[in-house]
Protein backbone atom coordinates (compact mmCIF):
# COMPACT_ATOMS: atom_id res chain seq x y z
CA UNK A 1 0.00 0.00 0.00
CA UNK A 2 1.27 3.53 -0.62
CA UNK A 3 1.79 6.26 1.34
CA UNK A 4 1.89 6.23 5.04
CA UNK A 5 1.32 2.63 5.18
CA UNK A 6 4.05 0.16 4.67
CA UNK A 7 5.00 -1.72 1.38
CA UNK A 8 1.66 -3.86 0.69
CA UNK A 9 3.31 -7.06 -0.56
CA UNK A 10 6.49 -7.11 0.93
CA UNK A 11 8.56 -6.50 -2.28
CA UNK A 12 11.77 -4.80 -2.26
CA UNK A 13 10.92 -1.14 -2.53
CA UNK A 14 12.71 0.48 -5.75
CA UNK A 15 12.63 4.47 -6.46
CA UNK A 16 10.00 4.64 -8.99
CA UNK A 17 9.13 8.60 -8.80
CA UNK A 18 10.97 9.18 -11.84
CA UNK A 19 9.43 6.15 -13.44
CA UNK A 20 5.79 7.22 -12.64
CA UNK A 21 6.36 10.09 -14.31
CA UNK A 22 8.12 8.90 -17.47
CA UNK A 23 5.01 6.39 -17.62
CA UNK A 24 2.42 9.45 -17.27
CA UNK A 25 1.01 7.01 -14.36
CA UNK A 26 -0.99 8.97 -11.58
CA UNK A 27 -2.82 7.10 -9.15
CA UNK A 28 -6.90 7.17 -9.31
CA UNK A 29 -6.32 10.56 -11.61
CA UNK A 30 -7.31 10.95 -15.03
CA UNK A 31 -8.93 7.70 -17.18
CA UNK A 32 -6.85 8.87 -19.66
CA UNK A 33 -3.99 7.86 -17.78
CA UNK A 34 -1.35 5.58 -19.82
CA UNK A 35 -0.55 2.35 -19.37
CA UNK A 36 2.65 2.26 -18.08
CA UNK A 37 5.29 -0.26 -19.61
CA UNK A 38 5.90 -3.62 -18.20
CA UNK A 39 9.15 -3.44 -16.03
CA UNK A 40 11.93 -5.34 -15.53
CA UNK A 41 11.23 -8.12 -13.04
CA UNK A 42 12.97 -8.44 -9.16
CA UNK A 43 13.26 -11.14 -6.79
CA UNK A 44 10.10 -10.16 -5.55
CA UNK A 45 7.57 -7.99 -7.39
CA UNK A 46 7.56 -4.57 -6.80
CA UNK A 47 5.20 -1.32 -6.89
CA UNK A 48 5.78 -0.61 -10.55
CA UNK A 49 4.89 -4.07 -11.58
CA UNK A 50 1.75 -4.55 -9.57
CA UNK A 51 1.28 -1.75 -11.40
CA UNK A 52 1.15 -3.10 -14.94
CA UNK A 53 -0.47 -6.27 -13.71
CA UNK A 54 -3.61 -4.18 -12.97
CA UNK A 55 -3.29 -1.01 -15.56
CA UNK A 56 -6.33 -2.46 -16.88
CA UNK A 57 -8.48 -1.14 -14.32
CA UNK A 58 -10.17 2.37 -14.33
CA UNK A 59 -7.82 4.75 -12.59
CA UNK A 60 -10.98 7.28 -11.59
CA UNK A 61 -12.45 4.60 -9.35
CA UNK A 62 -11.43 4.01 -5.69
CA UNK A 63 -12.04 0.19 -6.05
CA UNK A 64 -12.13 -1.09 -2.25
CA UNK A 65 -14.80 -3.40 -3.41
CA UNK A 66 -12.86 -6.68 -4.04
CA UNK A 67 -14.98 -9.00 -2.58
CA UNK A 68 -17.45 -8.75 -4.86
CA UNK A 69 -16.14 -10.05 -8.60
CA UNK A 70 -11.99 -10.37 -7.41
CA UNK A 71 -9.57 -9.00 -9.68
CA UNK A 72 -7.33 -10.35 -12.28
CA UNK A 73 -3.41 -9.48 -13.14
CA UNK A 74 -2.55 -9.01 -16.75
CA UNK A 75 0.04 -11.74 -16.66
CA UNK A 76 -3.08 -14.35 -16.04
CA UNK A 77 -5.33 -12.48 -18.67
CA UNK A 78 -2.71 -13.33 -21.04
CA UNK A 79 -1.91 -16.88 -20.34
CA UNK A 80 -5.94 -17.00 -20.55
CA UNK A 81 -6.13 -15.66 -23.88
CA UNK A 82 -3.61 -18.48 -25.04
CA UNK A 83 -5.28 -21.19 -23.70
CA UNK A 84 -8.61 -19.48 -25.37
CA UNK A 85 -6.49 -19.33 -28.45
CA UNK A 86 -5.64 -22.71 -28.57
CA UNK A 87 -9.03 -23.49 -28.57
CA UNK A 88 -9.95 -21.43 -31.20
CA UNK A 89 -7.20 -22.62 -33.70
CA UNK A 90 -7.91 -26.69 -33.16
CA UNK A 91 -10.27 -27.24 -31.26
CA UNK A 92 -10.52 -31.33 -31.42
CA UNK A 93 -6.93 -31.62 -30.93
CA UNK A 94 -7.78 -29.02 -27.80
CA UNK A 95 -10.44 -31.93 -26.64
CA UNK A 96 -8.82 -34.79 -26.91
CA UNK A 97 -5.28 -33.54 -26.18
CA UNK A 98 -5.85 -30.85 -23.58
CA UNK A 99 -8.69 -29.90 -21.53
CA UNK A 100 -8.56 -33.19 -19.26
CA UNK A 101 -4.94 -33.30 -18.68
CA UNK A 102 -4.52 -29.14 -17.82
CA UNK A 103 -7.70 -29.26 -15.54
CA UNK A 104 -6.21 -32.26 -13.42
CA UNK A 105 -3.04 -30.51 -12.87
CA UNK A 106 -4.92 -27.21 -11.71
CA UNK A 107 -7.18 -29.85 -9.72
CA UNK A 108 -3.83 -30.81 -8.64
CA UNK A 109 -2.51 -27.83 -7.44
CA UNK A 110 -5.81 -26.45 -5.83
CA UNK A 111 -5.68 -30.68 -3.59
CA UNK A 112 -2.12 -28.98 -2.20
CA UNK A 113 -3.51 -25.23 -1.45
CA UNK A 114 -6.38 -27.01 0.82
CA UNK A 115 -5.09 -30.11 2.23
CA UNK A 116 -6.54 -32.32 1.35
CA UNK A 117 -6.53 -35.55 1.42
CA UNK A 118 -6.85 -37.21 -2.72
CA UNK A 119 -7.18 -35.31 -5.63
CA UNK A 120 -10.40 -37.16 -6.50
CA UNK A 121 -12.24 -34.94 -3.81
CA UNK A 122 -11.52 -32.06 -5.98
CA UNK A 123 -13.68 -30.70 -8.51
CA UNK A 124 -13.74 -27.62 -10.40
CA UNK A 125 -16.91 -25.75 -11.10
CA UNK A 126 -18.17 -22.28 -12.25
CA UNK A 127 -18.47 -20.65 -8.92
CA UNK A 128 -19.76 -21.33 -5.39
CA UNK A 129 -23.35 -21.15 -6.43
CA UNK A 130 -22.88 -23.93 -8.76
CA UNK A 131 -21.23 -25.77 -6.12
CA UNK A 132 -24.32 -25.00 -4.21
CA UNK A 133 -26.46 -26.23 -6.06
CA UNK A 134 -24.28 -29.64 -6.56
CA UNK A 135 -24.65 -30.27 -2.95
CA UNK A 136 -28.46 -29.37 -2.12
CA UNK A 137 -29.26 -31.24 -5.02
CA UNK A 138 -27.84 -33.91 -3.48
CA UNK A 139 -30.54 -33.01 -0.24
CA UNK A 140 -33.41 -32.65 -2.32
CA UNK A 141 -32.95 -36.13 -4.03
CA UNK A 142 -32.67 -37.53 -0.47
CA UNK A 143 -35.83 -36.05 0.10
CA UNK A 144 -38.16 -37.12 -2.30
CA UNK A 145 -36.77 -40.48 -2.21
CA UNK A 146 -37.43 -41.17 0.75
CA UNK A 147 -34.01 -41.95 2.27
CA UNK A 148 -35.05 -38.01 4.70
CA UNK A 149 -37.93 -37.79 6.53
CA UNK A 150 -40.33 -34.72 5.61
CA UNK A 151 -39.61 -31.90 7.88
CA UNK A 152 -35.48 -32.83 8.71
CA UNK A 153 -34.21 -30.00 9.23
CA UNK A 154 -31.62 -28.13 7.07
CA UNK A 155 -29.74 -25.61 9.10
CA UNK A 156 -28.40 -22.59 7.56
CA UNK A 157 -27.36 -18.98 8.37
CA UNK A 158 -29.57 -15.91 8.75
CA UNK A 159 -26.49 -14.20 6.69
CA UNK A 160 -26.65 -16.84 4.18
CA UNK A 161 -25.55 -15.65 0.77
CA UNK A 162 -28.80 -14.47 -0.84
CA UNK A 163 -27.97 -16.79 -4.07
CA UNK A 164 -27.59 -19.72 -1.56
CA UNK A 165 -30.96 -19.19 0.25
CA UNK A 166 -32.62 -18.83 -2.82
CA UNK A 167 -31.17 -22.46 -3.63
CA UNK A 168 -32.16 -23.95 -0.56
CA UNK A 169 -35.78 -22.66 -0.75
CA UNK A 170 -35.68 -24.03 -4.61
CA UNK A 171 -33.92 -27.51 -3.94
CA UNK A 172 -34.80 -28.34 0.02
CA UNK A 173 -38.29 -26.08 1.40
CA UNK A 174 -39.88 -27.95 -2.09
CA UNK A 175 -38.47 -31.35 -1.23
CA UNK A 176 -40.55 -31.35 2.36
CA UNK A 177 -36.77 -30.02 4.12
CA UNK A 178 -37.58 -28.00 7.02
CA UNK A 179 -35.02 -24.79 6.71
CA UNK A 180 -34.17 -22.92 10.02
CA UNK A 181 -32.15 -19.85 10.09
CA UNK A 182 -29.41 -19.10 12.83
CA UNK A 183 -30.04 -15.78 13.90
CA UNK A 184 -26.47 -13.90 14.27
CA UNK A 185 -25.32 -10.41 16.00
CA UNK A 186 -24.63 -7.86 14.42
CA UNK A 187 -21.97 -6.16 15.41
CA UNK A 188 -20.74 -9.33 16.80
CA UNK A 189 -18.13 -9.17 19.52
CA UNK A 190 -17.20 -12.39 19.78
CA UNK A 191 -17.35 -15.59 18.33
CA UNK A 192 -18.62 -17.26 21.04
CA UNK A 193 -22.28 -15.37 20.57
CA UNK A 194 -21.74 -17.29 17.10
CA UNK A 195 -21.64 -20.29 18.38
CA UNK A 196 -24.28 -19.97 21.22
CA UNK A 197 -26.62 -19.48 18.28
CA UNK A 198 -25.63 -21.99 16.45
CA UNK A 199 -26.43 -24.18 19.42
CA UNK A 200 -29.53 -23.21 19.79
CA UNK A 201 -30.65 -23.42 16.12
CA UNK A 202 -29.62 -27.43 16.11
CA UNK A 203 -32.00 -27.30 19.22
CA UNK A 204 -34.73 -26.56 17.58
CA UNK A 205 -33.86 -28.45 14.52
CA UNK A 206 -33.79 -31.70 16.62
CA UNK A 207 -36.85 -30.75 18.39
CA UNK A 208 -40.05 -33.42 17.89
CA UNK A 209 -37.94 -36.04 16.86
CA UNK A 210 -36.69 -34.08 13.77
CA UNK A 211 -32.98 -35.19 12.31
CA UNK A 212 -30.93 -32.04 11.09
CA UNK A 213 -29.78 -33.76 7.74
CA UNK A 214 -27.54 -30.58 6.47
CA UNK A 215 -26.04 -27.71 8.07
CA UNK A 216 -24.79 -25.04 5.74
CA UNK A 217 -22.17 -22.67 7.17
CA UNK A 218 -20.29 -19.70 5.81
CA UNK A 219 -16.61 -19.62 6.18
CA UNK A 220 -16.91 -15.88 5.73
CA UNK A 221 -20.58 -13.99 5.79
CA UNK A 222 -20.70 -11.82 2.63
CA UNK A 223 -22.99 -9.01 4.07
CA UNK A 224 -22.25 -7.86 6.65
CA UNK A 225 -18.80 -9.72 6.53
CA UNK A 226 -17.87 -11.96 9.78
CA UNK A 227 -15.17 -15.14 9.82
CA UNK A 228 -17.01 -17.67 11.10
CA UNK A 229 -15.62 -20.05 13.74
CA UNK A 230 -16.01 -23.22 11.62
CA UNK A 231 -14.08 -25.04 13.13
CA UNK A 232 -15.89 -24.90 16.51
CA UNK A 233 -19.23 -25.00 14.13
CA UNK A 234 -17.91 -28.57 12.14
CA UNK A 235 -17.13 -29.72 15.22
CA UNK A 236 -20.41 -29.19 16.98
CA UNK A 237 -22.26 -30.71 14.16
CA UNK A 238 -20.56 -33.72 14.90
CA UNK A 239 -21.66 -34.11 18.40
CA UNK A 240 -25.23 -33.12 17.09
CA UNK A 241 -25.42 -35.88 15.28
CA UNK A 242 -25.75 -33.26 12.00
CA UNK A 243 -25.41 -35.62 8.81
CA UNK A 244 -23.66 -33.95 6.85
CA UNK A 245 -21.94 -30.09 6.82
CA UNK A 246 -21.36 -27.69 3.90
CA UNK A 247 -19.00 -24.65 4.06
CA UNK A 248 -20.02 -21.93 1.89
CA UNK A 249 -16.88 -20.29 1.35
CA UNK A 250 -17.30 -17.90 -1.22
CA UNK A 251 -14.23 -15.73 0.20
CA UNK A 252 -12.23 -18.54 1.21
CA UNK A 253 -9.16 -19.52 -0.78
CA UNK A 254 -6.67 -16.75 -0.84
CA UNK A 255 -8.68 -14.68 2.00
CA UNK A 256 -8.85 -16.44 4.91
CA UNK A 257 -6.89 -20.40 6.21
CA UNK A 258 -8.20 -23.19 4.10
CA UNK A 259 -7.10 -26.39 5.23
CA UNK A 260 -9.60 -29.26 4.86
CA UNK A 261 -8.03 -31.56 7.22
CA UNK A 262 -8.29 -29.10 10.02
CA UNK A 263 -11.77 -27.72 8.95
CA UNK A 264 -13.20 -31.39 9.03
CA UNK A 265 -16.22 -30.12 7.04
CA UNK A 266 -17.99 -33.16 4.26
CA UNK A 267 -18.59 -30.26 1.69
CA UNK A 268 -16.44 -27.18 1.31
CA UNK A 269 -16.64 -24.41 -2.11
CA UNK A 270 -15.12 -21.64 -2.56
CA UNK A 271 -14.27 -19.16 -5.59
CA UNK A 272 -11.11 -18.78 -7.17
CA UNK A 273 -12.15 -15.46 -9.48
CA UNK A 274 -12.50 -13.43 -5.94
CA UNK A 275 -9.21 -13.73 -3.78
CA UNK A 276 -6.84 -16.19 -5.73
CA UNK A 277 -6.49 -14.00 -8.72
CA UNK A 278 -8.24 -16.36 -11.13
CA UNK A 279 -10.52 -14.67 -14.17
CA UNK A 280 -13.96 -15.61 -13.47
CA UNK A 281 -15.23 -17.54 -13.46
CA UNK A 282 -14.01 -20.79 -11.08
CA UNK A 283 -14.39 -22.14 -7.81
CA UNK A 284 -13.61 -25.18 -5.77
CA UNK A 285 -16.05 -28.30 -4.71
CA UNK A 286 -14.49 -30.26 -2.23
CA UNK A 287 -16.00 -33.52 -1.77
CA UNK A 288 -14.54 -35.45 1.28
CA UNK A 289 -14.29 -39.15 0.27
CA UNK A 290 -17.28 -41.19 1.81
CA UNK A 291 -20.20 -42.90 0.97
CA UNK A 292 -22.72 -40.21 1.56
CA UNK A 293 -20.59 -38.08 -0.90
CA UNK A 294 -20.53 -40.56 -3.70
CA UNK A 295 -23.86 -39.95 -5.53
CA UNK A 296 -23.24 -36.00 -6.08
CA UNK A 297 -23.54 -34.94 -9.82
CA UNK A 298 -23.08 -31.80 -11.96
CA UNK A 299 -26.98 -29.99 -12.67
CA UNK A 300 -25.32 -29.96 -16.41
CA UNK A 301 -25.67 -33.15 -17.55
CA UNK A 302 -23.67 -34.35 -20.46
CA UNK A 303 -21.61 -37.17 -21.56
CA UNK A 304 -19.55 -37.52 -18.63
CA UNK A 305 -22.70 -38.34 -16.79
CA UNK A 306 -21.48 -40.75 -14.08
CA UNK A 307 -18.02 -41.14 -14.25
CA UNK A 308 -17.68 -38.91 -10.69
CA UNK A 309 -18.05 -35.44 -10.03
CA UNK A 310 -14.69 -34.19 -11.04
CA UNK A 311 -15.12 -35.90 -14.39
CA UNK A 312 -18.79 -34.87 -14.87
CA UNK A 313 -17.64 -31.15 -14.19
CA UNK A 314 -14.89 -30.73 -16.51
CA UNK A 315 -16.91 -31.51 -19.36
CA UNK A 316 -20.33 -29.95 -19.61
CA UNK A 317 -20.54 -29.06 -22.82
CA UNK A 318 -18.55 -26.71 -25.72
CA UNK A 319 -18.00 -23.62 -23.31
CA UNK A 320 -14.71 -21.36 -22.57
CA UNK A 321 -12.68 -23.67 -19.69
CA UNK A 322 -9.81 -21.29 -19.89
CA UNK A 323 -10.33 -20.05 -16.06
CA UNK A 324 -10.05 -23.63 -15.07
CA UNK A 325 -6.59 -24.08 -16.87
CA UNK A 326 -4.44 -20.90 -15.54
CA UNK A 327 -4.39 -22.23 -11.73
CA UNK A 328 -0.51 -22.93 -12.66
CA UNK A 329 -0.18 -18.94 -13.68
CA UNK A 330 -2.12 -17.90 -11.01
CA UNK A 331 0.18 -19.66 -8.65
CA UNK A 332 3.35 -18.00 -10.92
CA UNK A 333 1.96 -14.78 -10.03
CA UNK A 334 1.20 -15.29 -6.38
CA UNK A 335 4.72 -16.95 -5.87
CA UNK A 336 6.03 -13.26 -7.06
CA UNK A 337 4.82 -11.89 -3.67
CA UNK A 338 6.97 -12.61 -0.36
CA UNK A 339 4.69 -15.71 1.47
CA UNK A 340 3.45 -16.57 -1.21
CA UNK A 341 -0.27 -16.33 -0.78
CA UNK A 342 0.45 -16.74 3.21
CA UNK A 343 2.06 -12.97 2.81
CA UNK A 344 -0.56 -11.63 0.57
CA UNK A 345 -3.63 -12.69 3.26
CA UNK A 346 -1.57 -11.64 6.31
CA UNK A 347 -0.95 -7.92 4.57
CA UNK A 348 -4.10 -7.55 3.31
CA UNK A 349 -5.51 -8.10 6.86
CA UNK A 350 -3.24 -6.00 8.59
CA UNK A 351 -3.98 -2.99 5.89
CA UNK A 352 -7.60 -3.96 5.65
CA UNK A 353 -7.75 -3.37 9.43
CA UNK A 354 -5.88 -0.03 9.34
CA UNK A 355 -7.63 1.42 7.05
CA UNK A 356 -11.21 0.65 8.93
CA UNK A 357 -9.93 1.56 11.85
CA UNK A 358 -8.94 4.95 10.49
CA UNK A 359 -12.19 5.76 9.06
CA UNK A 360 -14.17 4.45 12.23
CA UNK A 361 -12.29 7.08 13.92
CA UNK A 362 -12.38 9.77 11.29
CA UNK A 363 -16.38 9.01 11.65
CA UNK A 364 -16.81 8.65 15.25
CA UNK A 365 -18.13 5.20 14.63
CA UNK A 366 -16.44 1.95 15.27
CA UNK A 367 -16.15 -1.61 13.45
CA UNK A 368 -18.72 -4.15 12.61
CA UNK A 369 -16.28 -7.09 14.40
CA UNK A 370 -13.05 -7.41 16.20
CA UNK A 371 -10.16 -7.31 14.47
CA UNK A 372 -9.15 -11.13 15.10
CA UNK A 373 -12.93 -12.00 13.30
CA UNK A 374 -12.11 -10.48 10.23
CA UNK A 375 -9.63 -11.26 7.15
CA UNK A 376 -9.01 -9.02 3.95
CA UNK A 377 -13.05 -7.17 4.03
CA UNK A 378 -14.12 -5.04 7.22
CA UNK A 379 -17.40 -3.46 8.12
CA UNK A 380 -17.19 0.34 9.32
CA UNK A 381 -20.06 2.03 10.68
CA UNK A 382 -21.35 4.69 8.69
CA UNK A 383 -21.90 8.33 9.47
CA UNK A 384 -25.96 8.24 11.32
CA UNK A 385 -26.86 11.81 9.91
CA UNK A 386 -26.42 10.17 6.51
CA UNK A 387 -30.44 8.97 6.82
CA UNK A 388 -29.78 5.12 5.82
CA UNK A 389 -33.36 3.39 6.66
CA UNK A 390 -33.72 1.15 4.30
CA UNK A 391 -31.90 -1.58 1.99
CA UNK A 392 -32.92 0.54 -1.03
CA UNK A 393 -30.81 3.84 0.39
CA UNK A 394 -27.89 1.75 0.58
CA UNK A 395 -28.09 1.05 -3.46
CA UNK A 396 -28.60 4.75 -3.84
CA UNK A 397 -26.13 5.68 -1.60
CA UNK A 398 -23.84 2.99 -3.23
CA UNK A 399 -24.81 4.41 -6.62
CA UNK A 400 -23.91 8.28 -5.66
CA UNK A 401 -20.61 7.73 -4.23
CA UNK A 402 -19.70 5.47 -7.71
CA UNK A 403 -21.35 8.51 -9.99
CA UNK A 404 -19.99 11.17 -8.29
CA UNK A 405 -17.21 10.58 -6.40
CA UNK A 406 -15.56 7.35 -8.11
CA UNK A 407 -15.73 5.24 -5.13
CA UNK A 408 -16.98 1.61 -5.20
CA UNK A 409 -18.43 -0.09 -2.15
CA UNK A 410 -20.93 -1.76 -0.65
CA UNK A 411 -23.23 -0.54 2.27
CA UNK A 412 -25.21 -2.58 4.32
CA UNK A 413 -28.41 -1.55 6.46
CA UNK A 414 -28.61 -2.91 9.75
CA UNK A 415 -32.24 -2.40 10.73
CA UNK A 416 -32.58 -1.08 14.85
CA UNK A 417 -33.54 -3.86 17.03
CA UNK A 418 -36.74 -3.04 19.28
CA UNK A 419 -36.49 -0.03 21.31
CA UNK A 420 -32.87 0.80 20.20
CA UNK A 421 -32.33 5.00 19.63
CA UNK A 422 -29.28 6.60 18.07
CA UNK A 423 -28.07 3.28 16.42
CA UNK A 424 -26.04 2.74 13.50
CA UNK A 425 -27.70 1.59 10.37
CA UNK A 426 -25.40 2.15 7.71
CA UNK A 427 -21.86 0.03 7.13
CA UNK A 428 -19.19 -0.10 4.47
CA UNK A 429 -17.94 -3.04 3.44
CA UNK A 430 -13.99 -2.21 2.57
CA UNK A 431 -11.48 -4.85 1.40
CA UNK A 432 -8.19 -5.06 0.74
CA UNK A 433 -6.52 -6.86 -2.17
CA UNK A 434 -2.43 -5.86 -3.48
CA UNK A 435 -3.24 -2.90 -5.90
CA UNK A 436 -5.27 -1.01 -3.55
CA UNK A 437 -3.80 2.27 -1.89
CA UNK A 438 -3.89 4.14 0.61
CA UNK A 439 -5.68 6.98 -1.40
CA UNK A 440 -8.44 5.02 -2.16
CA UNK A 441 -9.23 4.96 1.27
CA UNK A 442 -9.01 8.55 2.15
CA UNK A 443 -10.96 9.22 -1.42
CA UNK A 444 -13.64 7.36 0.34
CA UNK A 445 -13.22 9.19 3.67
CA UNK A 446 -13.04 12.39 1.77
CA UNK A 447 -16.62 11.54 -0.48
CA UNK A 448 -17.96 10.96 3.07
CA UNK A 449 -17.05 14.06 4.84
CA UNK A 450 -18.15 15.87 2.37
CA UNK A 451 -21.67 14.68 1.79
CA UNK A 452 -21.90 15.18 5.67
CA UNK A 453 -20.67 18.59 5.62
CA UNK A 454 -22.67 19.37 2.64
CA UNK A 455 -26.38 18.13 5.07
CA UNK A 456 -26.06 15.41 2.55
CA UNK A 457 -29.31 12.86 3.51
CA UNK A 458 -30.49 9.54 1.63
CA UNK A 459 -34.14 10.90 1.21
CA UNK A 460 -32.40 13.88 -1.05
CA UNK A 461 -31.32 11.37 -3.72
CA UNK A 462 -34.09 10.12 -6.70
CA UNK A 463 -36.50 6.79 -6.13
Amino acid sequence: MASSLPDNHGCQIEHEQENDHHNGLVLNGDSKTHIPKKPRLSSFITDSEIRFEFAHHDPGVARINNGSFGCCPASVIEAQRKWQLKFLAQPDDFYFNELKKGIHQSRSIIKELINAENVDEISIVDNATTAASIVLQQTAWAFSEGRFDKGDAVVMLHYAYGAVKKSIEAYVTRAGGYVIEVPLPFPVNSNEEIITEFRKALERGKANGRRVRLAVIDHITSMPCVVIPIKDLVKICREEGVDQVFVDAAHGIGCTAVDMKEIGADFYASNLHKWFFCPPSIALLYCRNSTKCSDLHHPVVSHEYGNGLAIESAWIGTRDYSPQLVVPSVLEFINRFEGGIEGIKKRNHDNVVEMGKMLAKEWGTHLGCPPEMCASMIMIGLPACLGIETEKDTLKLRLHLREKFGVEVPIYFRAPRNGEVGSFTGYARISHQVYNKVEDYFKFRDAINQLVRDGFTCTLLSK
